[in-house]
């Protein structure tokens, strides 16, 4: 699919994988509206690159359907979603003196991450699939997981249990959609040079990145949006999910 013109939008795009996405797809013609919670950061990096701005909650159905209508308005209906909103909270299923999990946490966890996924799927789905084909598809939806999802850390349960979900939709939600001529992918990164990640001293970077087989470094967000652009341009691309994390499989801790 050609990028040059046609309406986009991701999720999580004020910045990190996100960013780097809606970036890639404005500087390719694109017509992106970003989804954040972080008003200031979004609108910013929006202006930066030509795009436009929703807050939007992901994990709440009206936020969504709102957003999208809006962005449909201002834009045509959107062709390409890129989920890439998410939270990672580290908690240990047993804490310190025997402190249990929290439901709480481990259900807000899921909420964003997975259910906020689907969420976006199927509205945006939804409108797309009332438009017309643009040769032998209609869309594309990329979400984003993370190895995680197959090597969860200590402290990780909550986190590795929605990406497992995102994993585990991708075929039977890519056959759903297959009748609207819409493709659906996943992308499960490894270590990335995220915001998170860019908090922590230098030399901690450094030794997450030489946990890398090869290359032995961090991975960059553009890199991520590189793989979401050649996952749009090929059609074979559909109802899978690839790693992208340098061979890495990660140790409990």
């Amino acid at each position: 699919m050609e990028l040059k013109g046609i309406a986009a939008i991701v999720t999580g795009g004020a910045s990190g994988l996100g960013g780097a996405t809606a970036k890639m797809l404005a500087d390719a013609g694109a017509k992106v509206t970003i989804f954040d919670l972080n008003e200031e950061v979004g609108q910013a990096h929006a202006k930066d690159i030509g795009a436009s701005f929703q807050k939007v909650n992901v994990s709440d159905e009206a936020s969504v359907a709102a957003a999208l209508d809006a962005a449909q308005a201002a834009n045509g209906v959107a062709r390409v979603l890129v989920n890439c909103a998410g939270i990672a909270p580290a908690v240990k299923t047993v804490g310190r003196e025997n402190v249990p999990h929290s439901a709480e946490i481990f259900a807000k966890t899921v909420t964003v991450n997975l259910i906020g996924t689907f969420t976006m799927i199927a509205q945006f789905a939804a409108r797309l699939a009332a438009a017309e084909p643009i040769g032998e598809e209609r869309g594309v939806i990329i979400n984003t997981a993370s190895v995680a999802a197959y090597d969860g850390q200590i402290g990780q349960a909550a986190y590795a249990a929605s990406k497992g979900g995102v994993v585990g939709m991708t075929l039977p939600v890519a056959r759903d959609l297959a009748q609207h001529q819409i493709r659906v992918m996943t992308i499960a990164p490894g270590i990335f040079l995220t915001p998170m990640l860019l908090g922590l001293p230098q030399a901690a970077q450094d030794s997450l990145g030489k946990m890398v087989p090869h290359p032995s470094r961090l991975g960059k967000p553009e890199e991520y949006a590189k793989l979401a652009a050649s996952i749009i341009d090929n059609p074979m691309l559909n109802g899978d999910v690839i790693r992208l994390d340098g061979a890495i499989r990660m140790a409990p801790k």
